[in-house]
């Protein structure tokens, strides 16, 4: 079990990275991660993981997550996010809507090094995005 000092650590660790996430800080966010990262028990390199976040930004310029719970046990932090954007560019093959969309996140981080994240595991509900603007 984390202590209260490193949940208040991991608490502020997360709530930087969020904000590197919002403002679609790419770089910023590759700083936060270990090379490589293991992302569903693949390993991959910090850039590629930032350049699956480009399509979904292009598309969804205003694309925000919106942490709604946090826990944090031991070096594990699990995440539900409450997801927003709106269609102004091409996304799956379908032009830009001008729709609004909500969706739902959960994503499992790994602190290792004590301020990286050297595994994820994120589970986001896209198909139900693609029947918001479709």
């Amino acid at each position: 079990m984390a202590t209260n000092t490193k949940v208040e650590e991991y608490r502020a660790l997360y709530d930087s990275y969020l904000q590197h996430c919002n403002s679609h800080n790419f770089s910023g966010m590759e700083s936060f991660y270990t090379s490589p990262l293991n992302v569903n028990d693949e390993p991959w390199d910090p850039k590629k993981v930032t350049a699956q976040f480009e399509p979904l930004v292009t598309a969804f310029p205003d694309w925000h997550w919106e942490l709604r719970h946090l826990t944090i046990e031991g070096d594990y932090l699990a995440c539900h996010f409450r997801v927003t954007g709106t269609h102004k560019g091409s996304f799956q093959g379908i032009e830009a809507t001008g729709r609004k969309i909500t969706t739902t996140q959960f994503t499992l981080y790994h602190v290792v090094e004590g301020n990286k994240f050297g595994d994820v595991w994120d589970l986001v509900d896209i198909e139900s995005v693609v029947k918001q603007i479709s």
